[in-house]
Formats: structure tokens, sequence, C-alpha cells
């Protein structure tokens, strides 16, 4: 069943969505970080959530990339780390941009510069909206320049 799209939405409904979506914020950016060259399956979690990947040198507040997931181990480990380039937008984005020459430049990369730090949100819908606010906010380097 689909939400019905609200109508006529007070100044105090909407600030009152932004302040909700405001945690999500706040609890991504004081999550625990793990360096992907840390990083192993059995560090992150099986669950859906909402994920940003950055560099140790800009810090979370200026992240590469956010995402959303079903399974944050499954993206974060297999996919962006050690996924081929249909499965890990960053390293396309990495090589698209010149910021590194190829896959294997752009996997070296991650796992020397990049951090993750995520939330736990089980609600489908509700990561998507986490996922545009944190973009929205936070404005990745990547990511929000292509429709997919």
């Amino acid at each position: 069943m689909t939400k019905a799209p609200p109508s006529n939405l007070t100044h105090h409904e909407y600030a009152a969505r932004i302040a909700a979506l405001s945690i999500h914020l706040d609890g991504i950016l004081s999550a625990v970080p793990i360096a992907f060259a840390d990083m192993t399956p059995s560090k992150l979690p099986k669950e859906a959530g909402v994920y940003i990947i950055y560099t140790t040198e800009l810090g979370p507040t200026s992240p590469y990339y956010i995402g959303r997931s079903k399974n944050l181990r499954q993206r974060l480990h297999n996919n962006h780390l050690m996924g081929p380039l249909a499965n890990a937008r960053l390293k396309k984005y990495l090589i698209d941009s010149q910021e590194c020459i190829d896959i294997a430049a752009s996997k070296a990369f991650i796992r020397a510069h990049c951090h993750a730090r995520w939330i736990l949100i089980p609600d489908m819908r509700e990561r998507f909206l986490a996922e545009g606010f944190l973009a929205a906010t936070l404005q990745p380097k990547y990511g929000i320049h292509e429709e997919h």
C-alpha cells in the first residue's frame, strides 16, 4: 500500500518533518566509523540502513558518497570494496572523474583513504527519505548528479 502525499501542510508540519529527518543526520555523524582498510564482513551489520563513505582528509561532513541498502554488509564490503564496477558506483565515479585510473586503483584508494558510517533503518520508505535528506544536507562529491 502506498502512502498518499500530504496536502496543505503547515509550516509547522514541514518543520516537524525536517526535525524528524535531522535525527538521521545526527545519528550518522555520531556513528562509529570503520576504515575500509579494517573492514571485514563480520564488522558490518546485515541489516538495512543508510551509509556515508568519506575520506579521512575531508571527514564525514564532506562525504564522497551516500547510499542506502537492505543489507549494509553486502553493500559496503562485497560491493563498494570488493565488487566490480557494475556493483560499486563509487569506484566508477572515481575512475570517471580521473581521480583513479582503473578499478584496482579505485579499490586501493577506497581501502587507503575511506571510512564508512551507517545507521540502521529497517523501513524502506524511511531509508529513501533519510538518504535524500542526507544527500541534500551533506551534498556528497559523487552520486547526486545522475539518476539510476
